[in-house]
């Protein structure tokens, strides 16, 4: 099959530009259409055994090449978005999972055993938390937490048996920016892994391979998809784990499968041109809701804060995903607020082409050592999404007169 994925071929539209690269990468000239074909396949068959032997051999020498002997390890179609991502991450590898926190756990199951100890941010997505707080506790695997917001809690917890620190930035619903490079600094001084979860700015604002972490996990259900219509997940690795991953990959059975790999390689080619309308639009929304004063915007936009300091120091551009702390003594009110929205959906997720909101119930933050939520204030969740902005700001001041 003759798919346009030449290492010649990569490497001139990447020094043309990310988005040229997008629209151009992996077309299929063999059955002469832009966007690769799905090839399901259980049973890989060759024409003989010694064709399956050359083939396993291969793998050997290449195992990043795409050498299969049985569809677990995947098909093309999940080989050339795998090849497409790590252009993009500018990482050794990627690898693909059925859910983007197949990913976090893959990520995690690499390098942790028991007797091993964690420290994670704070602000962890709450199942990251479930998942090492309670789930790994009972195979001797310890979880600390840091704050987002003073590195020496994450310094002065360092002990001989910490394996891996796990980063979420921006914060998972509170949105904290944390100083990534020092991080990475502590990590490398006490040789620990580093694994960051990047779903919010994606490798299009930030590539944290590139700056030093060992592994980076994006939710290809959001941006990369864009649509809400598919699951799935990505992890970029370095050669320092590349082979602990694998292994590891190997063993779980975790791969993406064909068709929602096909949908995400669609999906990524107009990524670029999503993310600076979400960016935009989040933009004048954040202009709005800063003005008003029972409103704390969760989002870098206020040039003297600490988190758009950090923004700015490492990304290039925000997404669409935003937070609101609400001052209010009426709940209901809060509550009211939301379920005015009319261009707004009620749902889970996010980075679909859709405007969602969502009022986050504190237990639905997890059980967070560091973040203070005073009885009076309360959080919302904003994704911005493609519709006009005008209209999304129109339908958030109609609502707001309920806010009390």
């Amino acid at each position: 099959m003759d798919i346009a994925l030449s290492p010649e071929v990569i490497n001139f539209f990447m020094s043309k530009s990310f988005k040229t690269f997008l629209k151009h990468t992996a077309k299929d000239f063999h059955n002469q259409s832009v966007n690769p074909p799905v090839v399901r396949a259980s049973t890989i068959i060759f024409k003989s055994m010694q064709h399956i032997r050359k083939t396993q051999n291969k793998a050997k020498k290449n195992p990043t090449g795409g050498h299969y002997d049985y569809g677990r390890q995947g098909t093309s179609t999940t080989h050339i978005l795998q090849k497409i991502l790590t252009k993009l991450e500018e990482s050794y590898h990627v690898f693909t999972t059925p859910t983007g926190f197949g990913a976090v756990f893959l990520s995690i199951f690499s390098v942790v055993r028991p007797g091993d100890e964690i420290i994670l941010a704070d602000p962890v997505y709450s199942p990251t938390r479930l998942l090492t707080q309670d789930y790994l506790k009972e195979f001797n695997i310890k979880s600390i937490f840091y704050n987002p917001t003073d590195l020496k809690t994450l310094e002065n917890n360092i002990t001989k048996k910490t394996k891996l620190i796990f980063v979420e930035n921006p914060g998972s619903n509170t949105f904290d920016f944390q100083d990534l490079k020092k991080i990475i600094s502590i990590a490398k001084k006490n040789n620990i892994f580093t694994a960051m979860d990047n779903t919010w700015g994606t490798p299009y604002y930030f590539k944290p391979i590139k700056l030093g972490f060992d592994m980076a996990i994006v939710s290809a259900t959001k941006y990369y998809s864009g649509h809400s219509d598919v699951m799935g997940g990505s992890l970029a690795v370095n050669k320092k784990v590349f082979s602990k991953v694998k292994a590891a990959e190997r063993i779980t059975g975790l791969r993406l499968g064909p068709d929602d790999a096909y949908l995400i390689t669609r999906g990524l080619r107009t990524l670029d041109v999503r993310l600076d309308r979400h960016r935009e639009n989040a933009k004048k929304v954040a202009a709005f809701l800063s003005r008003n004063k029972k409103i704390k915007l969760l989002y870098p936009y206020k040039k003297d804060s600490i988190n758009f300091k950090m923004w700015k120091k490492y990304y290039s551009g925000a997404s669409g995903l935003m937070g609101l702390k609400i001052k209010s003594k009426n709940i209901n009110s809060v509550k009211k607020f939301v379920n005015s929205l009319k261009l707004f959906g009620y749902g889970y997720s996010w980075g679909g082409f859709e405007s969602l909101a969502l009022h986050q119930e504190f237990r639905e933050t997890g059980n967070r050592r560091y973040m203070k939520l005073a009885k009076d204030e309360h959080l919302v969740r904003f994704h911005i999404g493609l519709e006009d902005p005008n209209d999304l700001i129109a339908d958030i001041k109609q609502a707001l007169r309920h806010l009390k």
